[in-house]
């Protein structure tokens, strides 16, 4: 991972739905000057991600937001169709804000992309949690295989805030 502690979020665009539309926006106006958590995976409706990481965050959104998040949100290589088709499988609600990264733009600047074409997935992002304030990072957790989900999971999230 290119990105390190202190170091502001770099600018790109990525893509969210907005009332059933794809809306392409900066990064920086999408997460603003707030206190927040940035989680990347390699993809919506992926084993790990499905299983272990998405439902995490899910389960423990109301604890990480009580210890003084502003909001949560989870980044993966697909389109924002997918990623709220997702989201809405794992009745995220309005404590999780999915964005797609499909021209992997912000993946690529901070230095998670992996290829995962052996398994027929193309190039996707690492697993990992950054925790953000004012845009600048104040904690990152990558995990070292995109299987994994210890060190990026919201349980260890909820013990680093």
């Amino acid at each position: 991972m290119k990105l390190k502690v202190k170091d502001k979020i770099p600018d790109s665009k990525i893509f969210h739905l907005v009332d059933g539309e794809p809306k392409e926006q900066n990064i920086s106006e999408v997460l603003g000057t707030n206190k927040i958590i940035l989680f990347g995976l390699p993809g919506a409706f992926t084993a790990t991600c499905s299983k272990f990481h998405l439902p995490g965050y899910v389960k423990n959104a109301k604890q990480i937001l009580d210890k003084g998040i502003d909001k949560i949100f989870c980044l993966a290589v697909n389109d924002p169709y997918v990623m709220n088709a997702w989201g809405d499988a794992n009745n995220i609600g309005e404590n999780i804000t999915m964005l797609a990264d499909p021209y992997l733009l912000f993946t690529k600047l901070i230095g998670t992309e992996v290829d995962r074409n052996s398994k027929g997935m193309g190039i996707r992002s690492s697993r990992y949690a950054i925790i953000i304030n004012n845009l600048e990072v104040q904690n990152i957790q990558e995990e070292e295989e995109t299987k994994n989900c210890g060190i990026s999971s919201a349980e260890r999230v909820l013990e680093i805030i």
